[in-house]
């Protein structure tokens, strides 16, 4: 059975619903799930997993959450290569800039990133964004 982790970062909420739907579709393809938010999740814990999806909306001028989310990704990135990734998140203003900055750092990590582009969601997710939820790591499950 695969263990797949899924730690986020949510302010209004969007984010949270997002990674309520990736665990979701992780469950229902048998995977151990843990959910855990951004201050729950470091270095010591990478190990554990068989994949991980990080969740992290557009703050400021789009950029990752800097107090809790930032921090604790840039703990982790170092060992990061090779290891399956999925990244999720919401953002309600620009055009997502944040997702390909954010995609771009990641494969310089080396990561094996599921969804090459992110998986975004404007606002609060709609019905297709959070289908799209579910089945992200579903297939690696």
């Amino acid at each position: 059975m695969k263990k797949v982790a899924v730690v986020y970062w949510t302010s209004t909420g969007n984010t949270l619903a997002m990674a309520n739907a990736i665990v979701e579709g992780a469950q229902n393809a048998d995977a151990a799930v843990t959910l855990l938010e951004a201050s729950e999740f470091g270095p010591e814990q990478i190990g554990e997993y068989d994949t991980i999806a990080f969740g992290c909306p557009a703050m400021g001028n789009e950029e990752l959450e800097e107090s809790e989310f930032e921090p604790m990704f840039a703990s982790v990135e170092g060992l990061l290569s090779g290891k399956p990734v999925a990244l999720f998140g919401s953002y309600a203003w620009n055009d997502g800039q944040w997702m390909r900055d954010w995609v771009d750092r990641v494969q310089a990590d080396g990561a094996s990133l599921i969804n090459e582009e992110g998986l975004t969601a404007y606002s609060e997710p709609s019905e297709d964004d959070l289908a799209a939820c579910r089945e992200l790591v579903a297939n690696l499950a």
